[in-house]
Formats: structure tokens, C-alpha cells, sequence
């Protein structure tokens, strides 16, 4: 059930967050102090404090890349229930930085093999496994049984249904992100702060920021942050310290540091009452509708033709890897031509593209090609179409032998 939340008039100051979010358990075992004794010794987190996270129930978004570390600390630090949401399974490539993971858990669900990991690590803690994609249809009704959410989501479709449900809900939440070497941190807390709708007001274009699985991610990072996002929920949960409630942390870690910015509540935003279509509002919609059409999409067996017909001098078109120069090292479809897709947005490789020929484009998976596609219809090209499913589809299809990431 939605807490009741009294509305400050719109140039009013948030009021100050309250003390500690969670109340304490009734006591600690011998097993427990021994094992949570260097906490116990701090001052500013002593009995009491582990005693709330104790009675702390944290929901965790992703057993990825954030999550993992999360997870970790979470249930080192003693944290009494941790939920975990995933639908997704352990892949090879996870193992680079999803450190909950491992060798043997490859193929299984991430909740599970996190649930393991963590059963390892502290058996004392209760674990909730969400086998499930969050939506719209389920958001509110999980968050309603946690005190406090972290998110490490990967997109922000996702960004924003954990937001607005956290903010109907009237509970606070801890928000990361990471991208190749940099990363992000912050709370927010609609009845106390900002909001991640004050941070970001608007989506950006589809396709316009690359996934982790398609622009890379330095896996040291997720380490940083996910610790950083652990850190800032103990807080939370014990009332110590001050949070990131209204500012934003940034961590370069090619150079190293970590500066802050301020984040504001809009003082003409209104209140979050309901949910809304998330993928809508972040533009994202089925391929047909993102650019291609009919027509606009060749599979992985009709490409394998037009290539076989464009040796034997049948027909000619042009095969455009829209992917980044890193990714076209990895694995290639011989005979493509690398354009990143940023260059052709930015309206920097037109010229190398003919009106007047057929052109197909191709990335990792059809998130960036059908932008590109959609991109290209706009400036005027009309034979033109993309791959679909992407080269991944590709080597699945026609060429098992080559490697994926």
C-alpha cells in the first residue's frame, strides 16, 4: 500500500531526511557479534546499528554488474533479508566483472547462483529470489515488502520504473551506473529530495547510449560503485553519516577521481502518482516501429544470400558495421565496412554512404543499426534496410565457429 505523502508547496524546501530507516532487531547472537565485531567496535554503527541492519529488508536490482558487489557487501555487512530481481542467466562474458558469478554457474539463473554465493558467504542472511523481469505490474507490489531499493539496472527504462515506483511508495533508493570507465552514485528520496526525474527530465534518444554489452565496461569500476552504492544504503539503514541525498558522486577511473555535483528538486515537478509505459517514454518500441518497416530488415539466412549473390557478381550493396572498432576486432561478417553509428548521427559519414545503392547496416544485436536505418530514412535513403538480431544472430546462424561478447 502507497504511504501518504503531505505535498510541500512548490518553492518549499524538502523537509530534512529523518533519522535511521529502520528499527533494530531485539538483540544479536554470540555467532552474530563475533562475526560483525568490527562494526560493533565503530562508535557510529555499534550494537544498535547492526541490530538495524539486522532487521533491514534491501532489494537489490540486478545480479549484475552493480548487484554482484552490492550483494556481497550487503550480506557481509549483515544485512538481515536481501531480495535479489533478475531474469536473466550467467553468461562467459559476465565473469569479467559480476563477481557473485563463477565458472561453474554459467547458464544458470543469476538469482540462483547469487543466492548460492551468498549462502557462502553469510548463511545468516535471508534471501528472496524475484526470478523476473521488473515492470509496471509488478514494481510497486515488490518494493512494498523492502525498506530500501538499490538499483543497478542497465537501462533507463528500468531507471525510471524504479524511481516512480520508489516515489509512490514513499521509500528511498540508491541509484548507480556505470559506462567503460566512468561511473555515477545517489539517493533519492521524492518525500526528502530530488528524484532521478530532476537528474534526467527526459529519456534519452533510443539507442543513442549504448548498453554495457555494447560500448564496454572497465570491470574494476563496477566494484567502486557497487561498494559506493552499499555504502551509501548502510547509512541510510543506520541513520549515521550524510547521504548523497541531492548530490551526485562521479568516478573517472582513468583518471582517478571522484568529483560531486549538486542535484535540485524541480520546484515545478509535479508528484508521482502512477505508473506510465516506460519503454514508450523512453522511446524505445519494436523494431518495426523503430525505423525498419516492412522491408527494412534482412535475417541472417537472407544476408548469407545477398553476400553469396554480391561474390558471384550478381548484385552489389554495401554491408555497413555500425558497431565500434573494438567490437569489429572481436568478430566480423566478411566483407563489411566499419562505420560507427556515432559518426553517422553525428552526420560525419553521409558522404561515404551512396543514395542510390542498396545499403545494409549491421551491430552487435539491431539496437544501434536500427537507429542508424531510422536515421537514414530520415535523410532521405530509401534502399536501405539492417540486420536483424545482429551479428550475434549471424554467428548463430551462419557461422557458429566465430566468437561472440
Amino acid at each position: 500500500m502507497a504511504s501518504t505523502i503531505d505535498e510541500p508547496a512548490a518553492s518549499a524546501t524538502p523537509p530534512r531526511r529523518p533519522g535511521p530507516l529502520v528499527e533494530p532487531a531485539d538483540g544479536l547472537s554470540p555467532e552474530e557479534v563475533e562475526r560483525y565485531s568490527r562494526h560493533l567496535i565503530i562508535p557510529e554503527i555499534g550494537t544498535l546499528g547492526q541490530r538495524r541492519l539486522k532487521n533491514a529488508k534491501v532489494l537489490v536490482i540486478g545480479a549484475g554488474g552493480l548487484g554482484s558487489p552490492a550483494l556481497l557487501y550487503l550480506a557481509a555487512a549483515g544485512v538481515g533479508t536481501l531480495g535479489i530481481v533478475d531474469d536473466d542467466a550467467v553468461d562467459l562474458s559476465n565473469l569479467q566483472r559480476q563477481v557473485i558469478h563463477g565458472v561453474a554457474d554459467v547458464g544458470r539463473p543469476k538469482t540462483e547462483s547469487a543466492r548460492d554465493a551468498i549462502a557462502a558467504l553469510n548463511p545468516l542472511v535471508n534471501v528472496r529470489l524475484h526470478n523476473t523481469r521488473l515492470d509496471a505490474s509488478n514494481a510497486l507490489e515488490l518494493f512494498a515488502e523492502y525498506d530500501l531499493i538499490l538499483d543497478g539496472a542497465d537501462n533507463f527504462a528500468t531507471r525510471y520504473l524504479v524511481n516512480d515506483a520508489a516515489a509512490i511508495l514513499g521509500k528511498p533508493y540508491v541509484w548507480g551506473s556505470i559506462f567503460r570507465f566512468d561511473g555515477q552514485v545517489s539517493v533519492f528520496w521524492e518525500q526528502y529530495g530530488p528524484t532521478y526525474r530532476d537528474l534526467y527530465p527526459e529519456a534519452p534518444p533510443a539507442g543513442s547510449v549504448p548498453s554495457c554489452g555494447e560500448g564496454g565496461v572497465f570491470g574494476m569500476l563496477c566494484a567502486a560503485v557497487g561498494s559506493l552504492m552499499v555504502t551509501e544504503a548502510v547509512k541510510l539503514i543506520t541513520g549515521v553519516g550524510r547521504s548523497l541525498l541531492g548530490r551526485l558522486a562521479l568516478f573517472d577511473a582513468l583518471g582517478g577521481t571522484w568529483r560531486e555535483i549538486k542535484v535540485s528538486r524541480d520546484p515545478a515537478a509535479q508528484r508521482i502518482t502512477a505508473l506510465t509505459d516506460y519503454e514508450a517514454f523512453c522511446g524505445i518500441t519494436p523494431e518495426p516501429e523503430a525505423g525498419a518497416g516492412p522491408g527494412h530488415t534482412v535475417t541472417a539466412t537472407q544476408l548469407a544470400t545477398m553476400l553469396a549473390s554480391r561474390k558471384a557478381g550478381l548484385k552489389d550493396f554495401h554491408l555497413v558495421d555500425v558497431r565500434e572498432s573494438g567490437e569489429y576486432d572481436i568478430v566480423r561478417i566478411e566483407g563489411a565496412v566499419l562505420i560507427p553509428q556515432g559518426r553517422i548521427l553525428a552526420g560525419e559519414a553521409w558522404h561515404e554512404l551512396p543514395q542510390d545503392e542498396d545499403i545494409v547496416f549491421h551491430c552487435k544485436a539491431g539496437t544501434r543499426s536500427a537507429a542508424v536505418l531510422a536515421a537514414a530514412r530520415a535523410a532521405g535513403y530509401a534502399r536501405v534496410s539492417h540486420l536483424e538480431g545482429g551479428i550475434l544472430a549471424w554467428v548463430r546462424e551462419i557461422e557458429p565457429a566465430k566468437p561472440v561478447y
